[in-house]
């Protein structure tokens, strides 16, 4: 009778074997411990020892031997985890789809929009269950956004044609999204605001005095970023002449230059057209109606209001005329253009898209 520990079990594979480990081993989609338990086996069927197999995935001899038991005993499925046992779940599936389509479909009879209480009133489903499933799936009908389609009858040429310019901007030419941010108020808080602190977010006061407006005219070179911005106490037609007549001087002659511009009473007033009339080298490509995503410039508007603007206290119009200049020459001392990676086609798509669900009709 033979003594001491019992030797451990060879591992002999098929060709089908070894290629579905195979397959296993080189995965990168499953989980890591899978693949690396398919890579012992495969070590442990060319001869590897354990303690080599162990020293080379910084494993315990128990881990790996535990393992080429469980391949010899259940073939591949032994190398996946067993599900661990515990609580079945309150509510099947069933209930789950009864109470996402509730909340996407109808509308509760006391109130404009689903909350999770009502949800949970309606449905018999608990508060906290209703919480966690409407977070998983991504369900927010306590949240809202503006919208508004445009009814430009030119909306499908004018989005080609704007979109065409980002994606294949022309030869020996600049791209200019130009916009104005109208009454922009110089707004000082009542109180200083309160520091952050360890655990504190930064305290402003909630009340403010105007100290007057101004309105700041922005060009962005699509190309490269760069803003050429100047600001001004108005926004009529001479402050827009006056604009362009800045833009002109600052750019390239020899550069043909396309305005990205929206349709605003003052872009197309007769004087302005007259005047980009007598430059050939300009050329006007206007966005469809309700459509101030399509230009660029709006963008930067929104990083100008958040970094510059939203928080901050000015006493003067002065300082905050001085600080939106101080922000375009820090901005353009780092510029780097937006990546614009939306075809006409796919926000055509979109569109289609959204146009089918409001109609009820999604095929």
């Amino acid at each position: 009778m033979e003594r001491g520990r019992p030797k451990k079990a060879q591992i002999t594979l098929s060709e089908q074997e070894h290629a579905d480990l195979q397959v296993l081993a080189h995965s990168r989609s499953l989980p890591h411990s899978v693949v690396r338990r398919a890579q012992m086996i495969l070590m442990s069927a060319e001869g590897y020892s354990n303690t080599a197999i162990a020293e080379h995935f910084s494993l315990t001899l128990p881990s790996v031997g535990h393992w080429r038991k469980r391949y010899l005993s259940q073939g591949i499925a032994g190398l996946y985890d067993v599900a661990r046992p515990g609580r079945p779940r309150s509510y099947d599936d069933d209930s789950i789809a009864t109470l996402l389509n509730k909340v996407l479909k109808n509308q509760p009879k006391r109130a404009t929009h689903w909350s999770t209480r009502l949800a949970s009133e309606e449905t018999g489903i608990s508060k906290s269950t209703v919480q966690r499933y409407l977070h998983l799936f991504g369900v927010k009908p306590h949240r809202s956004k503006s919208c508004k389609l445009s009814t430009d009858p030119f909306f499908v040429e004018k989005v080609r044609d704007i979109v065409g310019l980002y994606l294949n901007p022309p030869d020996k030419a600049l791209v200019l999204c130009v916009d104005e941010k109208s009454q922009i108020q110089a707004i000082e808080r009542s109180q200083p605001a309160m520091p952050v602190g360890m655990g504190e977010v930064e305290g402003i006061a909630h009340d403010y005095f105007r100290h007057g407006t101004t309105t700041l005219f922005a060009a962005l070179d699509v190309a490269s970023g760069e803003v050429i911005g100047q600001c001004k106490a108005r926004h009529r037609h001479q402050e827009f002449l006056s604009f362009l007549r800045h833009v002109d001087n600052s750019v390239p002659a020899s550069l043909d230059v396309h305005l990205v511009i929206d349709n605003y009473a003052t872009h197309k007033h007769p004087k302005v057209r007259a005047w980009l009339a007598q430059r050939p080298r300009y050329h006007v490509h206007y966005t469809p109606t309700y459509s101030s995503w399509l230009n660029q410039v709006e963008r930067w508007f929104g990083l100008l209001t958040q970094r510059a603007l939203k928080r901050n206290s000015f006493k003067t119009v002065t300082e905050l005329t001085r600080k939106i200049d101080s922000f375009v020459e820090q901005y353009n001392a780092h510029s780097r253009p937006f990546v614009w990676t939306a075809t006409a086609d796919s926000i055509l798509q979109k569109i289609e898209r959204l146009c089918k669900v409001i109609c009820g009709t999604p095929h």
